[in-house]
């Protein structure tokens, strides 16, 4: 029946809090719900009138776990969020059986170097394609950059820096070369300044030990608005063509805020 039903409550089972304002939420899975690493799903609780507050949220956990991963900030003038983050294990939270949004690897054909960029919680659908075996036996490499404003802010950091997944041969982890900058303040393990100064200054590339290259690179980006319409321009003008279904390219790009 659960499989028929367009969405449907699920528990909640932990509770992380990166900061007191950044945290994940992981939940039991609908039995109805099939997902591609890199999509979103609506989530929803009752707001004061009981009518349910969707808000979309990408997954963080891969397709084969049995439970649902999500990260989120909250917003303090929010419908949603704020309640999210005063869920208790035990809790019930609403998911929608149905999975969007093309931030995934089947937008790209060839490509030998994958290059993941995010700021914020544009992070979550990279570490869902992280999980996934499919990025590791496709790819020669994989980097990945994380921008916030404050080192605290770092959410995921000791999973990406020290991957390791039961799913994931351990013999592809030296595949994953992973950095972080942060905007705000300097700290000896982050580069200094957001992405886009980074690619234009040729420090990310540098930091890296790559070359950027539309022929072999594919590019994925998700993040705050402002940060996706800078790298779709900045991508664009070097040549890279946005990936479309009928015409595939290779930069990818999706807003979260």
């Amino acid at each position: 029946m659960q499989a028929q039903m367009k969405y449907s409550p699920q528990t909640v089972t932990g509770m992380h809090f990166w900061t007191p304002t950044i945290f994940s939420i992981k939940t039991t899975r609908p039995a109805g719900l099939q997902f591609t690493a890199g999509q979103f799903v609506r989530v929803g609780l009752p707001g004061d009138d009981g009518e349910l507050i969707w808000r979309a949220f990408s997954l963080v956990s891969s397709p084969a776990e049995d439970t649902l991963e999500f990260y989120a900030i909250t917003i303090p003038e929010g419908k949603l969020t704020p309640r999210l983050s005063q869920l208790k294990v035990g809790d019930e939270l609403f998911v929608d059986h149905t999975a969007y949004g093309f931030l995934t690897l089947d937008r790209f054909t060839g490509g030998e170097d994958l290059w993941l960029l995010a700021t914020g919680t544009g992070l979550a659908p990279f570490v869902s394609i992280l999980r996934d075996p499919a990025v590791w036996k496709r790819f020669k490499r994989i980097f990945v950059v994380h921008s916030v404003r404050w080192a605290r802010d770092l959410a995921y950091y000791e999973e990406l820096r020290h991957f390791s997944h039961p799913d994931i041969d351990p013999s592809l982890v030296e595949k994953l070369h992973f950095a972080v900058s942060v905007t705000r303040e300097q700290t000896l393990e982050a580069l200094d300044g957001r992405i886009t100064s980074l690619l234009a200054s040729g420090e990310l590339e540098k930091a890296m030990g790559a070359t950027l290259d539309s022929a072999t690179s594919r590019i994925m980006v998700c993040g705050n608005p402002d940060m996706v319409k800078e790298l779709r321009a900045w991508f664009t003008d070097k040549g890279y063509a946005v990936s479309r279904t009928a015409t595939p390219g290779p930069l990818v790009l999706e807003k979260q805020w």
